[in-house]
């Protein structure tokens, strides 16, 4: 079978532009409504989408909180639990959550993600982040959040950890002998017993091994010990790009790490992201996005600038002016330095550059007709750029509906994704392969030795 397009939904109910839910036909005030959440994963799942991704913070706007009340993404479900309903109104579109290494404990996310899986018969996928905000460490207690070099450090062994966790049962090791009264076999129960530099877990996970195996390992970060975290664990990872020279330089760094750890290239697919506004012309296409640029309150393309930018106040400076130099910061590492990047090669104002990543966040946008941007995507796609994409539409419903309309149609019609779903779970549709049980792996080489 011929490699086709991955593709993931990023897809926030109120809109992933800045301004988008103030557009007419935004339904931002249905934010906590699960039919229309419901109502959105379904289009998703017509458009055969690998997965609806979700990313999540822990405070309140995420950072900047000088808004002046007009940013739209200050409050929403929590994904495992969101996730929990829409698979029971799915049949095969996957779920990938985003959860922190840095706030939560390794046991109760193993615990919360096995059950997701199970609840979804093997939909679930965790999209592993450490957490880039002082908002968040304040509202767990500290006075400032873990060095970025520690949040790493941290997560490769939470990472370790929950694997350790999800392999507490064999996958058999549920007998139901209703005639000898043995529930389970104990020989098929594995303590972690794990005591590391950070976390010290003894007893196994009370949720029996999740029909994946493990649910889909997801990573976003770019920085240097994001890259080598994703080669470590990494199946999937989400990344941010520009440019076709950026994104292929990822893609063969990225990929050419996994062998140390005994890994091949095809056990993790790095999907971009992209936004698209597509129309019937190039003209239609402009015009959706100048329709909603003119939309931004300077308050909130400020705020997610700054947020973006590692959290400085840029509301000090002349909007029309270009953006100053930034000191360095402990936040958003990876995605400062691009934001950085893309002001200086377009010589952007501070108010272009927030018009600008206001609808992709630094990520790929394409503006253009069909034949336009399905073009872009195939180059990426066949020259060492991309598995696929993470999909971020720049409006809600509508801006989902059109590539679900208009851009997955010229895609199948070329050959480069799918006309029907090939599995049934998340692994399956993926192409990833399911993982043995590391126990029972020490238990065949300890017999073979």
């Amino acid at each position: 079978m011929s490699r086709k397009i991955r593709l993931g939904a990023f897809i926030p109910a109120t809109s992933q532009h800045a301004a988008g839910w103030r557009l007419t036909e935004s339904q931002a005030e249905r934010v906590l409504d699960i039919d229309y959440l419901i109502e959105i994963a379904q289009t998703a799942e017509r458009g055969l989408f690998d997965a609806y991704f979700l990313a999540d913070g822990l405070s309140v706007n995420f950072g900047n909180l000088k808004d002046n009340g007009t940013s739209d993404k200050v409050v929403g479900f929590e994904p495992v639990t969101l996730f929990s309903a829409l698979s029971a109104v799915t049949k095969h579109i996957g779920f990938i959550a985003t959860a922190s290494t840095t706030y939560e404990e390794p046991y109760l996310l193993a615990r919360k993600f096995a059950s997701l899986d199970h609840i979804s018969k093997g939909r679930a996928g965790w999209n592993v982040v450490t957490t880039a905000s002082e908002a968040a460490a304040y509202n767990f207690g500290y006075e400032t959040q873990p060095t970025h070099a520690e949040r790493y450090d941290r997560a490769q062994e939470y990472v370790e950890l929950v694997q350790k966790l999800w392999d507490s049962w064999e996958d058999d090791a549920f007998v139901y002998n209703k005639e000898t009264g043995q529930f389970y076999d104990p020989a098929k129960l594995h303590q972690p017993n794990h005591k590391g530099k950070y976390y010290a877990v003894k007893g196994a996970l009370n949720v029996s091994r999740p029909p994946q195996g493990y649910p889909v390992i997801v990573q976003a970060g770019s920085s240097e010990p994001g890259r080598e975290l994703a080669g470590r664990y990494a199946e999937v990872i989400f990344t941010a790009h520009q440019e076709l020279a950026s994104a292929q330089e990822f893609y063969r760094d990225v990929k050419s790490r996994l062998a140390k750890y005994g890994r091949t290239p095809d056990q993790l697919l790095i999907l971009p992201g992209v936004s698209a506004f597509v129309g019937k012309t190039e003209a239609e296409a402009r015009e959706k996005y100048e329709r909603v640029t003119k939309l931004i309150r300077p308050e909130a393309g400020l705020s997610l600038l700054s947020s973006l930018a590692g959290g400085w106040d840029l509301s000090q400076y002349d909007l029309d002016q270009p953006l100053p130099e930034l000191p360095e910061t402990e936040t958003q590492i990876s995605r400062r330095a691009l934001i950085i990047d893309i002001a200086k090669k377009n010589n952007f104002t501070i108010r272009q550059l927030y018009e600008w990543i206001a609808g992709v966040r630094g990520h790929w946008q394409l503006i253009g007709t069909v034949e336009q941007v399905v073009d872009q995507l195939q180059e990426w796609f066949e020259n060492e750029a991309a598995d696929g994409f993470n999909v971020l539409p720049p409006t809600t419903p509508e801006g989902l509906n059109d590539f679900v309309d208009l851009v997955i149609p010229e895609l199948q019609r070329r050959g480069l994704f799918r006309t029907e779903y090939e599995g049934n779970t998340l692994r399956e549709n993926l192409g990833l392969a399911r993982p043995e049980n590391q126990y029972v792996l020490q238990k065949q080489q300890h017999k073979v030795s």
